[in-house]
């Protein structure tokens, strides 16, 4: 099992013995992402440069109160739980459409904006924009698709595929995840 860091909130603006912030009406079509979740069973990956490997990964997906979720996925590998992946971001709909956007700064050193589509508990996005450091190994990520879906077990589902400047889109990675927390 993991282990969680606890930070307090900065300035006691969030203390926790305040009443949690009420959900904008506006994410409404997103609240079935809401929560703590773990992977269960481990995540896989895949790419054709890459061996087969397996990772756990604790997802943070959270609100303030404002038009958006905010999210975090942190990543560990399987047998030593040192950190793996990170990334944080935010997730927005366009106010009166099932438009979403999903913005991610990632460890690696790439920051991308993803758009799609939330149908139901489905959130399909695809990359719009994707930036990188100038130091950023290769090969380069062009391209990133994410589907998210909550499956009739009550577990969210995640499948990452992508394209580098090496190779083609491609399915990377699949995970389903464990709600532990609301």
């Amino acid at each position: 099992e993991l282990r969680r860091v606890s930070v307090p909130y900065p300035s006691g603006l969030l203390s926790p013995s305040r009443e949690p912030p009420k959900m904008n009406p506006v994410v409404e079509p997103l609240s079935w992402m809401l929560g703590t979740w773990l992977s269960d069973p481990p995540g896989a990956g895949t790419y054709p440069t890459l061996q087969p490997f397996q990772y756990l990964e604790e997802v943070h997906i959270s609100h303030v109160g404002q038009p958006m979720l905010n999210f975090s996925f942190n990543s560990f590998h399987p047998d030593t739980r040192k950190p793996m992946h990170r990334e944080c971001g935010f997730i927005r709909l366009k106010p009166d459409t099932n438009k979403v956007a999903f913005v991610s700064a990632q460890n690696t050193g790439v920051v991308e904006v993803e758009e799609g589509e939330v149908n139901g508990q489905e959130l399909c996005i695809a990359s719009h924009s994707i930036a990188r450091i100038s130091f950023a190994k290769e090969p380069h990520v062009e391209q990133i698709t994410r589907k998210f879906r909550l499956n009739s077990e009550g577990k969210l589902e995640q499948t990452v595929s992508m394209a580098t400047t090496t190779q083609p889109m491609t399915q990377h990675l699949h995970v389903t995840y464990k709600k532990v927390t609301l």
